[in-house]
């Protein structure tokens, strides 16, 4: 059985949304969905840059102690 080569690449999941787009045709279930999703994601962000300067203030006390 050949193999199909579209079955070898990696899925890459769609974004649920895309910044500047058109807003007329959605309900207002949808466009709760999407603000939630946006929520969900800004939460993710900040939670990265929590991380990211909790790492930087680590290595910033480490090479202070250094020297």
């Amino acid at each position: 059985m050949p193999i199909d080569p579209d079955e070898l690449s990696p899925r890459i999941k769609s974004p649920e949304f895309a910044f500047g787009q058109d807003l007329s045709h959605m309900s207002e279930h949808e466009l709760a969905a999407r603000i939630a999703a946006m929520e969900d994601e800004i939460g993710r962000c900040r939670e990265a840059i929590k991380a990211r300067q909790a790492t930087r203030s680590a290595a910033a006390a480490f090479f202070k102690s250094a020297s």
